[in-house]
């Protein structure tokens, strides 16, 4: 048995190929069908390591009553929101609209027109506890659909015309956002256990970036204790795997103990960066150690053959939630013997009775600092651990989430001075420049050879950061002019006038019933964020006019998006910063290029950095030796043969 995903790429789509449901991807083939039978439309997305949409599947989808209900009634599409992040937007937002929140499995009925009337997102197969179960909710819209069609046609044309009206106005800038966003972190953050908010916490590397950063030009203290005590009772609790590295994509309570068992590539790059960051400015070697530990991680499981990064692995084993993570007490006597086995559950908190279902997640919540102790046992664990079970590996290659890892290890690299994190970097940038990238035009993600459709605003965003953080870590000039050129790829393709930022799809993008247009931060920064963040280090490293008046543009557009809670665009508020405090410019004249390898690593972290191998006319060297020309503030100081 199979259906219409039978030949599509997706790990997500190929999940569902052979359902009794007859999936169709999306595409002009699903709606043109829908319009003919005058049939509504059900709408499926989700992701392939996606915890509840694991379960829906195997409640609703590989059933066969539901599967004829949806076949007999509704045109159904399976879409994978990592591919299509503009169809996730628009139908996020209807979502929400409809429900108050989101998530995924996202679930939507529509017309064949593609304007939605009801909206949700898990369903259980059943009615129970008060929640209407997937069948009725079919049987009712069917019902609905062929006796009141007006109502739900008429529905779906408010649902467009509340969407297309929310509008915000631009700015000016406003330079008191950050101490605002600031203000509202402190209110939320939670003094006992680190994080912010309640259950469940979600690591949101953006926002400790931001508070690390507002910590240094701001003077702060306490912005800098909320992000360093966070990232410690992180790599302290459950999120962390300790066994394996890497983190998991957030915590199910307020400890930090119990995750949602799956791993993203995009919050291991992101955090990546927040402790490699936090290092660089309190110099706890534990940060610096779990950044170094999640690159193991990903380096060791999350590799392609050519360089490039894999998405995600799952978080249920044997269709078990967190099984793959999960120990008991003798077990990890058995592995590791009577002597080693009963210290080891003492110092990692694993108990007869568990912490979790019965069994137990290895974590140092009750304890100091991880040490280094146990380092011989854990290698023995985690080859046990992988023979005992496996992990689903979304093995799809995503530009975006390749270039946020780029980044991340090109900052890991500055700091650690450890070239095997460059030189994976390169790699993937290299991938990205054969297979994602043709010309200065994107592609959204590559698998078995082929490549997806033209790359969205995050693609260009976080590729042109990536290429940014590449020329940080080598000055070399051939990263920077990509850079620009992406960037301006990006404003030619996305820009939604000036002022008026960028919008998610362009030109060589579908053409949706909405125009998603993302400023606020979620698990990952908005494409709009990191276009300010690019502009701005873009025009303080070109001096370029145009670039100077796009970063101002830009700033100014996201102030008003940030007004109403500047605390959910913390990617934007960085870039203001950096706006408001440019960092300095320094011009290396090497003597002799050989000495590059010993000044690096003394110029500081955020700077604006040109480096020439030789003499010109317009910087001389300085008594025959490497010269800096240092200029700050409007204000450039005498060249100086030391920093």
């Amino acid at each position: 048995m199979s259906n219409h995903l039978i030949h599509e790429t997706s790990p997500y789509l190929l999940q569902h190929a052979a359902n009794p449901v007859d999936w169709y991807p999306w595409g002009e083939e699903a709606f043109s069908r829908a319009r003919r039978e005058q049939k509504p439309v059900f709408l499926s997305i989700g992701y392939s390591t996606c915890h509840w949409c694991h379960v829906m599947a195997h409640e609703s989808f590989e059933d066969e009553e539901t599967a004829r209900l949806l076949n007999e009634n509704f045109i159904s599409i399976k879409v994978d929101r990592e591919e299509r992040p503009d169809i996730d937007s628009v139908y996020m937002a209807v979502c929400q609209t409809f429900t108050g929140s989101g998530g995924w499995p996202t679930s939507i009925f529509m017309t064949p027109e593609q304007k939605p009337f009801f909206a949700g997102t898990y369903f259980p197969v059943q009615s129970q506890y008060g929640m209407i179960g997937f069948r009725d909710l079919l049987r009712a819209i069917s019902h609905k659909w062929q006796n009141n069609r007006s109502e739900l046609l008429e529905s779906a044309e408010k649902m467009i015309d509340l969407l297309k009206n929310l509008v915000t106005k631009a700015g000016p800038i406003n330079p008191a956002l950050p101490e605002t966003a600031v203000q509202q972190f402190r209110d939320s953050y939670d003094r006992q256990y680190g994080g912010f908010g309640s259950a469940p916490k979600f690591p949101t590397p953006h926002n400790l970036l931001f508070l690390l950063a507002y910590s240094q030009f701001r003077e702060d203290p306490q912005a800098l204790a909320m992000a360093s005590t966070t990232l410690t009772q992180m790599r302290k609790g459950g999120i962390f795997d300790h066994i394996g590295y890497g983190f998991s994509r957030y915590s199910t309570d307020r400890y930090f103990l119990a995750p949602h068992f799956e791993k993203m590539l995009y919050d291991n790059a992101l955090l990546i960066l927040a402790y490699t960051a936090a290092y660089a400015v309190t110099k706890e070697v534990q940060h610096l150690e779990t950044a170094e530990k999640t690159a193991a991680y990903i380096l060791r499981e999350m590799v392609s053959p050519e360089g490039a990064f894999y998405s995600a692995q799952d978080a249920d084993s044997d269709g078990v939630e967190g099984k793959y993570y999960l120990f008991e007490y003798d077990e990890i006597l058995s592995v590791l013997g009577e002597t080693i086995g009963p210290k080891f559950n003492q110092y990692f908190g694993i108990t007869k009775h568990g912490n979790f279902e019965g069994k137990n997640i290895p974590n140092r919540l009750h304890g100091e600092e991880v040490g280094t102790e146990y380092e011989d046992a854990l290698s023995t664990l985690y080859e046990y651990r992988a023979k005992r079970t496996k992990l689903h590996l979304d093995d799809k290659i995503l530009t975006a989430w390749n270039a946020l890892m780029i980044s991340a290890l090109s900052f890991l690299y500055r700091v650690s001075e450890k070239p095997q994190y460059l030189c994976a970097a390169k790699r993937a940038q290299q991938y990205i420049e054969n297979h994602l990238l043709d010309g200065s035009i994107l592609y959204v993600s590559c698998r078995s050879d082929k490549r997806s459709g033209a790359g969205f605003l995050d693609d260009y965003a976080y590729y042109t950061a990536a290429l940014l953080n590449l020329y940080d870590a080598t000055c070399e000039s051939l990263y920077l002019e990509k850079a620009e050129t992406i960037c301006h790829e990006a404003v030619q393709r996305f820009c939604d006038g000036k002022g008026n930022g960028f919008r998610l799809n362009g030109k060589g993008n579908e053409s949706l019933v909405l125009t998603p247009k993302e400023t606020y931060d979620g698990a990952l920064p908005s494409g709009n964020a990191m276009m300010a963040y690019n502009l701005v280090r873009l025009a303080q490293m070109t001096h370029k006019q145009r670039l100077e008046e796009a970063a101002a543009a830009q700033l100014a557009y996201l102030s008003g998006e940030a007004e109403k809670y500047p605390a959910g665009h913390s990617m934007f508020l960085l870039s203001l910063l950096l706006y408001l405090n440019p960092p300095p410019n320094i011009t290396v004249v090497l003597c002799n290029p050989s000495e590059w390898d010993t000044v690096r690593p003394q110029l500081p972290l955020y700077a604006n950095v040109t480096v020439f191998h030789g003499p010109t006319d317009e910087y001389p060297l300085l008594r025959g030796q490497t010269t800096y020309y240092v200029c700050q503030n409007q204000t450039c100081l005498p060249p100086s043969n030391a920093l």
